[in-house]
């Protein structure tokens, strides 16, 4: 059966940390079509039942009605990849029942809806998510971004599940990465600054023996990404320029699940 609708999801971020050392967390997203969650819906107009929601139903009761939502029947949601890969399924799954359920608001009121039950929330209900820097515990954007050049990303996951702790403020001061954000002018300068976000997030926060830097090196890559939370990882190249022989190096460096996809002005 078709879904009935589908919620993008993201593939890590291009940038996350603190904005300053007491600062809020922030982030620039990288959306990713083909991840996300899918969504079907029983036509009859019975008790709700849900299947795959990451929730339950008394948890999501407040949440469908602040938002002013009507939900019966059977709910299925299935998410692209698991929970805690840093994709933003949480989110996603939020995002889908609201839908599903009518919700005829702007994307700030959803947004601070999943915030009150999530703790932290990802901006996958605005149309273009990476042009936000987003206060992630705060459920605000707190600025509008450039677009980023067209280019693509290839990677995967590596390592384990981690799921998002919305108490969780161990993350590196990226003030100055934020503010070189905007007039980085062009796509080395982007990816250079992605680069850097990495790189302190993991020696901060680890695992150790991340195989991505390397990766990058030896592949030719502008820079690479990750998921600051959760196990994404990935390359950035220009369009057109990701080497063939990349899929198999990073299959054998350990990443599963290999992505190929191109960023796109809706979202980046």
């Amino acid at each position: 059966m078709t879904p009935l609708l589908h919620v993008a999801g993201h593939f890590g971020e291009y940038l996350q940390g603190r904005l300053g050392p007491g600062g809020p967390v922030v982030l620039v997203t990288l959306p990713c079509a083909a991840l996300g969650v899918q969504a079907w819906q029983g036509a009859d107009g019975s008790r709700l039942r849900l299947a795959g929601a990451g929730w339950p139903r008394h948890a999501l009761r407040p949440f469908l009605r602040d938002l002013g939502c009507r939900l019966s029947g059977k709910v299925r949601l299935r998410a692209m990849v698991p929970a805690g890969l840093g994709t933003g399924v949480s989110t996603a799954r939020l995002v889908a029942l609201a839908r599903l359920g009518g919700y005829a608001g702007g994307p700030d009121a959803l947004a601070r809806a999943c915030l009150r039950l999530e703790g932290a929330s990802d901006p996958l209900m605005y149309a273009a998510p990476a042009r936000l820097l987003w206060a992630s515990r705060v459920g605000l954007a707190l600025d509008h971004l450039p677009p980023l050049p067209p280019h693509e990303v290839i990677g995967g996951f590596w390592g384990r599940p981690e799921r998002t702790d919305a108490t969780d403020q161990t993350f590196p001061d990226i003030a100055d990465l934020v503010a070189a954000w905007p007039c980085a002018g062009g796509l080395a300068g982007f990816a250079a600054l992605a680069s850097e976000s990495a790189r302190r997030t993991q020696a901060l926060r680890g695992p150790q023996g991340d195989p991505t830097p390397a990766l990058a090196r030896a592949l030719g890559a502008l820079g690479w990404v990750r998921a600051h939370t959760g196990a994404a990882r990935g390359l950035i190249f220009a369009p057109g320029q990701t080497p063939v022989s990349a899929r198999a190096k990073l299959q054998a460096a350990g990443l599963r699940h290999i992505l190929h996809f191109r960023a796109r002005e809706a979202g980046a």
